[in-house]
């Protein structure tokens, strides 16, 4: 079967358990609820969710998860994030449609890392989006989940860390060496 995702902004964890702020649905922007339906660099649902985590977004800076509805259950809980949102649907949000073209950087103030997304690579013309692979919760367990190679481990490796976008490199704003660029590599044949 295929697995779908909700992504989501989350708050700070209250004894280890993380509370929902937001969460966006992907049929509200005609778009597919499998990773691999929606995870394209033009896609809009996705520019519009990452417009919500730059400057002017209203979530900038939060906690982010590409939440799959077979990810594991919340520590202590027999439910995940993808099915606490059809509990906390009041939460849903539905953002007007935002392109994100300016803002090539995606920053992880968690991990202190970032990816160019001028750099990730086009095949045929197709070009995977890093933010939900990057942040995603149970890639692998379902239809329409990410297959291609991943050598390094980066598929949900920004999971429910702190994520912003930004138009400049962070290593050329802070003016320090504290960012690493990550490469994000990855494509499917």
């Amino acid at each position: 079967m295929g697995q779908y995702y909700q992504p989501i902004f989350l708050d700070e964890p209250i004894d280890g358990q993380h509370r929902i702020k937001a969460f966006m649905y992907s049929h509200d922007y005609g778009n597919g609820l499998k990773l691999m339906e929606h995870s394209w660099l033009k896609n809009k649902f996705v520019q519009t969710f990452e417009k919500q985590l730059s400057r002017r977004g209203e979530f900038y800076k939060s906690r982010v998860v590409w939440a799959g509805d077979y990810a594991e259950y919340e520590e202590g809980t027999e439910i995940n994030l993808f099915d606490l949102c059809d509990k906390e649907s009041d939460k849903k949000i539905k953002p007007k449609v935002s392109e994100t073209k300016d803002y090539n950087f995606l920053v992880n103030h968690t991990k202190k890392q970032f990816v160019d997304k001028s750099k990730v690579p086009n095949v045929n013309g197709w070009v995977i989006h890093p933010l939900p692979l990057l942040t995603c919760e149970g890639n692998g367990r379902g239809g329409g989940d990410f297959r291609g190679d991943d050598e390094n481990e980066i598929v949900g490796s920004w999971a429910r860390d702190v994520i912003s976008v930004e138009k400049e490199n962070p290593k050329m704003v802070s003016g320090t060496m504290d960012y690493q660029e990550i490469v994000f590599n990855l494509f499917e044949d």
